[in-house]
């Protein structure tokens, strides 16, 4: 299950997604708001864009959810063409517009937030940037598939790669498994561990899996 604090958008202050799909988790996650801007879930161009915002924690090819269509009209951002391939029976909001300044700059406030942060979040936050913006992972002929949090007791942070020559996007042949305490500042606790990942080649570093 997704371990990533879910994002769900607010218009004119409603929950759109739990009047809708009010079993749905959503699909929009903070692991997807740390590139730039173009790269966020719901950054609106001109070239209209179809986006997952819940599912049933399942794959929404066979469990269904909720999607909508994005896209900047001039000095308009539109979300139109909702589905709910979860229950067709229920209603969907009609096409809704919003001020694409105004749009442009609440996105970047939600990327911007950190307040929410658990340690195990900061934490998770740090590696994922740092360990992407280093290459490290590709000075090995290896990806890093993702960095996950894990909120259960004893708290920590996974980090999951792969060898480069495999094709699954999600599966991975490696992982540290790095504990998270509350004691201690967590960028102090990611600078070491970058430092622990960064120190020899990770394939003999990391546990297999």
């Amino acid at each position: 299950m997704e371990q990533w604090g879910q994002v769900r958008p607010l218009i004119d202050g409603r929950d759109v997604l739990s009047e809708i799909h009010p079993e749905g988790v959503a699909s929009v996650s903070r692991r997807d708001w740390f590139g730039p801007a173009e790269g966020w879930p719901l950054a609106a161009s001109e070239e209209p864009r179809r986006i997952e915002l819940s599912n049933n924690d399942c794959d929404t090819g066979c469990c269904g959810g909720i999607f909508v269509t994005i896209r900047r009209q001039g000095d308009r951002v539109v979300w139109s063409s909702w589905e709910n391939t979860n229950d067709i029976r229920v209603p969907v909001p009609a096409d809704i517009h919003f001020d694409a300044a105004q749009y442009d700059a609440e996105l970047a406030r939600a990327a911007a937030d950190t307040d929410w942060e658990e340690p195990v979040d900061t934490v998770a936050r740090l590696l994922t940037r740092q360990l992407a913006d280093s290459g490290w992972f590709e000075r090995w002929g290896c990806v890093m598939n993702r960095v996950e949090p894990r909120r259960e007791e004893p708290e920590g942070v996974v980090v999951y790669f792969r060898r480069r020559r495999d094709t699954w996007m999600y599966g991975a042949d490696f992982a540290y498994d790095l504990p998270v305490t509350r004691h201690e500042p967590a960028e102090e606790q990611a600078r070491r561990f970058i430092g622990l990942i960064t120190a020899d080649d990770p394939r003999k570093t990391a546990e297999p899996l």
